[in-house]
């Protein structure tokens, strides 16, 4: 049975001018997500630019730079709720030079849905998208082909479409992909079913997204609980209580279990499990609760309580795959802050491995500079050890990001091989 407040997350990926602000503008036009007082403002800025009905990729638009030239630059995050499920779209940029964008809109989702122009088929934009999905690690990809009406709704155009893309998607790390052929511009397979496409048996987009399995996404076997913050009340009725807040990142815990505080290696009994209604007998991810101990262990802030039976690889040289995020390239041998789940220390990249060239998907040996947009292979050496998993096994003990300490800016995001 699906869980009426499910969240699911999805990012929009294509080419510039495939339609994923107007599909957006679709979505939400079509389950009725828009306030009347948006809709007038936005039919009356299509109205002064001459358009026939409502320019729906205004929507998400938000940067007045955006408007003027019709193309999106930032990530635009839109919320939304259907009876069946909560919705949170990223609307990331096209463009090659805002690959760092669509890393960062991607990151958290669920979905990706890819869109493809009709007319043009699969292309190197196409790839890199479908790439970056891949590396990313999100489990489901929707191919949106859009804009069919200009093939006169051809099944031919489409199921080539489908071979090109099966193709590249078999060489990569997709495990499940959905192709659905539409119209953006004039609703087809959008919210409603298409008339005009009666060879389509499958559902349409929103249906798709309503129903997808997304419960198994979540790492249920390998319990990880950084650890946030200390709780010590010092009131009357909590006189001697110690909690361990934060949030379960994957897996289960309940009370009674036996676990181990990584990096001392200490071990105890799971006492009680809080929440802010009361006390609970299991906590799973991603819950936000406070865990006491049986015994007084010296914990705090960026350590991990974690099952004594499965426990994370505690290492100060990682190697992980890097996006570079800032306009200044990397420093050699520079100093950084390495985030990791609620654990801060210093870190060093040591060695830059390989870059992969988004155009062809190839390595890079010889070049070792990193620059904006770039993603590499990276060795990074830290002060502390840090507790992490594979990011293909669990996608938030397996991310860092990387902070530079002159300018307190995010400079890169990596995941960790």
């Amino acid at each position: 049975m699906l869980d009426n407040n499910q969240l699911l997350r999805f990012t929009t990926a294509g080419s510039v001018d495939d339609g994923k602000s107007t599909l957006i503008g679709r979505l939400l036009y079509d389950s009725k997500s828009i306030f009347e007082d948006q809709l007038e403002a936005i039919a009356n800025t299509s109205k002064k630019r001459g358009h026939d009905g409502v320019d729906l990729a205004l929507f998400t638009d938000g940067l007045r730079d955006e408007r003027e030239q019709g193309i999106t630059i930032d990530v635009a995050y839109r919320y939304f709720t259907t009876p069946k499920r909560k919705f949170i779209i990223a609307d990331t940029p096209g463009h090659i030079q805002y690959t760092r964008n669509m890393v960062t809109g991607a990151s958290t989702a669920n979905v990706a849905t890819i869109l493809i122009d009709a007319r043009h088929g699969v292309i190197e934009q196409t790839k890199r998208h479908a790439f970056i999905a891949s590396l990313l690690q999100i489990p489901h990809v929707i191919v949106c082909v859009n804009k069919m009406d200009l093939v006169d709704f051809s099944e031919e155009v489409f199921n080539n479409i489908v071979r090109q893309f099966e193709e590249i998607s078999s060489k990569m790390l997709v495990t499940d992909v959905r192709f659905i052929p539409m119209s953006a511009l004039i609703g087809d397979n959008v919210v409603n079913r298409s008339e005009n496409m009666p060879w389509y048996q499958g559902a349409p987009m929103l249906h798709t997204l309503e129903t997808m399995h997304i419960s198994s996404d979540i790492n249920k076997v390998d319990a990880r609980f950084p650890v946030q913050t200390v709780i010590r009340p010092q009131s009357e009725s909590h006189r001697d209580y110690r909690g361990y807040a934060g949030r379960v990142a994957s897996g289960v815990l309940r009370k009674g279990d036996e676990i181990t505080v990584m990096p001392s290696g200490f071990t105890s009994k799971i006492k009680s499990i809080d929440t802010f209604e009361g006390e609970i007998k299991e906590a799973f991810a991603p819950m936000s609760v406070s865990i006491t101990l049986e015994d007084d262990i010296d914990i705090s802030r960026g350590d991990m309580i974690v099952r004594s039976n499965n426990t994370p690889e505690a290492s100060q040289d990682i190697e992980v795959m890097l996006c570079w995020l800032n306009d200044a390239p990397a420093r050699p041998r520079a100093k950084y802050t390495i985030k990791h789940t609620s654990n801060d220390q210093k870190a060093m990249i040591k060695e830059v491995v390989y870059k992969i060239d988004i155009n062809t998907l190839g390595r890079i040996s010889d070049d070792k500079n990193l620059g904006m947009n770039d993603i590499s292979k990276v060795k990074i050496r830290t002060t502390k050890p840090l507790m992490v998993d594979s990011y293909r096994e669990n996608r938030v003990t397996g991310s860092i990001i990387l902070v530079d300490d002159a300018t307190n800016e995010t400079v890169a995001a990596g995941m960790v091989v």
